[in-house]
């Protein structure tokens, strides 16, 4: 019986060994950029969501009571204004001087409001960031707000979904702010006129009491801003009372 021969194994060729790495490669990259994704999306927001209950938690036990369930009674006049010299000193440290209820988003929506709008220490916290060179309330002007609408808590996720008439509230540790929104933009980043104490007229003279919420827009891409406009509406001792939006 003959000895059976084998034909000799082909080495592959330098390009199909050169694409075989390719392809390892972007398998590899594949799988970076997804667990990237994860990250951002879904981890991001728990880690975000844990800190504002902390932070909510830390805010109410400065307080002395916590607000009545019972509907206040409105306060009467100019709204009471808050120590500024306190919360300017505060900038980016992410120690909150209040607050954000939004019936609109939930009963359970309640976000932190501090001092900056710095990225790292402020808005991938969660929290809602004060413009430091705007309003505050019971000031007038415009109390112009920042915060995000993807990733890290999103807390403005739906802004968007907000209508004319919709309640934003604050809640200080001795006051209500309640504020109706007004209307909506869509703006470029550059346009810093949105959050001026006149919105849309930085020259001009503040005579009301405005706020403005500033997101990212469209969701993912963010080559614009989001804007929404909203006038004062009433104020309340936290003592008196809940407004009535809330119960």
């Amino acid at each position: 019986m003959g000895r059976h021969v084998h034909p000799p194994v082909r080495k592959p060729s330098l390009g199909l060994r050169i694409l075989g790495v390719i392809g390892e490669l972007l398998i590899t990259i594949g799988l970076v950029l997804a667990l990237f994704i994860v990250w951002q999306v879904w981890w991001t927001d728990i880690g975000a969501h844990q800190e504002q209950r902390e932070l909510v938690a830390s805010f109410r036990s400065e307080t002395e009571t916590p607000p009545p369930s019972e509907e206040g009674t409105r306060g009467e006049g100019p709204p009471p204004s808050l120590d500024a010299d306190a919360i300017k000193g505060s900038v980016n440290t992410n120690t909150p001087w209040g607050v954000m209820h939004i019936p609109r988003f939930g009963d359970d929506y309640e976000v932190a409001i501090a001092e900056g709008v710095d990225l790292a220490t402020v808005l991938d916290k969660g929290s809602l960031g004060h413009y430091p060179d705007s309003a505050l309330p019971g000031e007038l002007g415009n109390m112009a707000m920042a915060g995000h609408r993807q990733t890290y808590g999103a807390p403005l996720k739906n802004q968007p979904d907000l209508q004319e008439g919709d309640p934003l509230i604050i809640e200080t540790k001795d006051y209500w702010y309640i504020y109706r929104v007004t209307s909506h933009d869509i703006v470029d980043p550059s346009y810093t006129a949105a959050v001026a104490a006149v919105p849309g007229d930085p020259t001009a003279t503040p005579d009301k009491y405005l706020l403005t919420l500033t997101t990212c827009h469209p969701p993912f891409v963010s080559n614009q801003r989001w804007i929404t406009y909203a006038e004062f509406d009433y104020w309340m001792p936290t003592e008196s009372g809940t407004p009535k939006e809330l119960l």
